[in-house]
């Protein structure tokens, strides 16, 4: 366990963006035979995240929940917080917080990294602290024809995307990170690089979204050349390819299927790149079609996700088929779909419906 930090952390999360503005912090002298001061702590949570190829919306979460578990205990470093401390912090998040079971979870799981991961210390008292349970919920579904009111709402980019979220059964982010490469239109598929849990898979491709597609891939090259016309055109590369392939940044294959409107420079490198169309400009767009459509569910994109396997396992399809299509890992969390549809996967009906006088007898 850490006696002493050369930084507060809440300090030096203020310098990442993530902390509080104004916090003081204390610096203690260098050690005799170090020259440089010891890491940040904000930096070693980094560092133990980026080794673990976390995802950036992960490193964001975890350096939030412990921020917030810092400036709950009045600033005080982790090391010199135990048991009661962390009890305390998420009695607060369920009692006067009010948040879910899920996100009780994730608070948890940021403390258990930060303190075996980034503090190494491993303290018996944390494996017996009891995970909140999540309750079990029913996902929202939409029929066939509200799919199809929902989509003839949409234009543009929007409605193809939404097109793929409904037939390929993608995931939000999953659709938006889809790149020139990934699409084959030969084989009727797309390939999912680096979905949840940084799988791939490959998703249908639908008939109806071929032609749109190709269009897509057409204005894709077109901005792109204009983007390499003025000494543009470059993209981010996952897990440092870049520096294994200098030149792929800026190669067509590589560019975003549905790339932003807008481009940026990349601090480090200096260059001028583009990023994929941000999530938020579907999200606003299927909920605009919702209410248009007059459909008063509480849906969202993944809605789209939900109702592509309900209605591929109404068509007969087995539960291992739309699980491997999901990218599951676990038959479990696909069979929720079959509670959707009202039955089991082998259609069992109730035996007051086959009882004399119903009707129904026979079948």
């Amino acid at each position: 366990m850490e006696s002493a930090v050369a930084l507060s952390p809440v300090a030096e999360m203020a310098g990442r963006g993530v902390g509080v503005a104004g916090a003081r912090f204390v610096r203690e002298p260098d050690p005799p035979h170090y020259s440089a001061s010891p890491p940040r702590l904000v930096d070693r949570i980094l560092e133990a995240a980026r080794l673990r190829r976390f995802s950036r919306r992960t490193e964001k979460a975890y350096l939030g929940w412990i921020r917030r578990f810092v400036v709950f205990h009045g600033k005080r470093h982790p090391a010199a917080l135990g048991p009661e401390e962390v009890t305390a912090f998420l009695s607060h998040l369920a009692t006067e917080g009010g948040v879910s079971a899920s996100t009780q979870n994730q608070a948890l799981c940021a403390l258990l990294f930060l303190y075996r991961e980034v503090l190494g210390v491993d303290l018996p008292w944390l494996h017996g602290l009891a995970r909140a349970k999540t309750p079990r919920r029913l996902p929202v579904v939409l029929s066939r024809a509200e799919v199809a009111r929902v989509l003839d709402e949409m234009r543009g980019t929007p409605r193809l995307m939404a097109t793929l979220l409904y037939g390929s059964g993608l995931r939000l982010l999953e659709c938006a990170r889809l790149r020139v490469k990934d699409v084959d239109l030969a084989r009727e598929q797309l390939v999912v690089r680096g979905g949840k849990g940084d799988t791939d898979r490959v998703a249908l491709l639908p008939v109806a979204a071929r032609e749109p597609l190709r269009a897509q891939l057409a204005r894709v090259g077109e901005l792109h050349a204009r983007d390499r016309a003025i000494g543009a055109g470059w993209v981010e590369l996952p897990h440092g390819l870049d520096r294994k392939y200098p030149e792929a940044g800026r190669s067509r294959a590589w560019q975003w299927l549905f790339p932003a409107t807008r481009t940026y420079r990349h601090a480090e490198s200096g260059r001028v790149r583009r990023h994929h169309l941000h999530e938020s400009v579907l999200q606003r767009a299927v909920k605009d079609a919702m209410r248009a459509a007059r459909i008063e569910k509480h849906a969202s994109c993944h809605t789209f996700r939900h109702s592509f396997a309900t209605h591929l396992l109404e068509d007969g399809y087995d539960i291992r088929t739309v699980q491997e299509l999901l990218g599951h890992r676990d038959l479990s969390t696909t069979m929720i779909y079959t509670h959707v549809l009202g039955r089991g996967v082998g259609g069992v009906r109730s035996p007051v419906d086959r009882l004399p006088g119903r009707g129904t007898e026979g079948r």
